[in-house]
């Protein structure tokens, strides 16, 4: 699926949610859309889903059969659980059948015969996840999937949304709390300022380390999923306040009179990085874990 100068606005006169934005999904791919509240990742899912027609530039080979969850399930409609999902898989073509295997998977038998205007979200939810998956999607988009679901449905999907990636269908997931991190090859795209771009893929989040060298030098950072800070990058942080930091190579060396102390500060993948911690202290540096990165 190939998305080409996507630009797209809710009206003449309001600000550009998207603007020329471009990136290609293969067959296979599970893609995260990240990003701050409000600038358009649920926007970017809805053009995908094709349900939002771009004000300029297309969306061009996306799959036939499209799976839609969003974010809040319209409960309010005059069906039972059981109903609803009989008449979905009926307007899809899709054997009724399948609605018992999808109601075992995430938890729902019990819910069948309850009205959807009386669920729980969570409950609401599961029923929209259903119903996305019941037609064997080629391309799956998913709104906060995790959101509202109880334990077992929240370690199932993940395994759900593998098994649609491994016979070739896409998945597209806004997901907030970085359940989907542990995915081999998730790609993951991040939406701000109208752009969108490409991370690295299964960075995951990061947490900010300090690490303070004991002989004066800088100590090795180079296992994987370590990103150093750039030449550019400042560090007016101080330790008697006439201290001043400047940053060589990525080091940020701190000068008050006193021999040079050399001080890293890095970016860490959160995942390692208690295990780098570790290891840089075996070696007899001051290390500090300041804080996980937000998004």
């Amino acid at each position: 699926m190939r998305v080409i100068n996507l630009s797209f606005r809710y009206g003449r006169r309001t600000p550009w949610v998207l603007s020329d934005a471009g990136f290609v999904l293969s067959p296979g791919d599970v893609t995260e859309v990240v990003g701050p509240n409000g600038t358009g990742k649920s926007t970017l899912l809805r053009l995908l889903a094709g349900l939002l027609r771009p004000v300029k530039g297309t969306i061009d080979e996306r799959p036939d059969v499209v799976g839609y969850a969003p974010e809040r399930f319209p409960a309010a409609q005059p069906f039972t659980v059981a109903a609803y999902l009989r008449h979905m898989a009926a307007i899809r073509g899709t054997d009724p059948r399948r609605i018992d295997e999808w109601s075992g998977r995430l938890g729902m038998d019990q819910l069948m015969g309850h009205r959807l205007p009386d669920l729980s979200k969570g409950s609401a939810h599961k029923v929209g996840l259903a119903q996305a998956l019941l037609c064997e999607p080629g391309l799956l988009i998913l709104d906060e999937p995790f959101a509202g679901l109880d334990a077992a449905t929240r370690a199932e999907l993940p395994q759900i949304i593998g098994e649609v990636s491994a016979r070739g269908g896409i998945v597209v997931v806004s997901d907030h709390q970085g359940e989907l991190r542990a995915l081999p090859d998730l790609r993951r795209h991040e939406v701000r300022d109208g752009t969108i771009r490409e991370l690295p893929r299964n960075a995951g989040p990061a947490a900010g380390m300090r690490v303070t060298a004991q002989n004066g030098t800088a100590p090795d950072i180079t296992p994987q999923g370590i990103t150093q800070q750039d030449d550019s990058t400042r560090d007016d942080s101080t330790r008697d306040g006439t201290a001043h930091g400047i940053m060589v190579q990525g080091v940020a060396v701190l000068e008050d009179g006193s021999p040079a102390v050399t001080v890293l500060e890095v970016a860490v993948v959160t995942s390692k990085a208690e295990e780098l911690a570790n290891r840089l202290r075996a070696e007899g540096h001051v290390v500090q874990i300041a804080r996980e990165a937000a998004e």
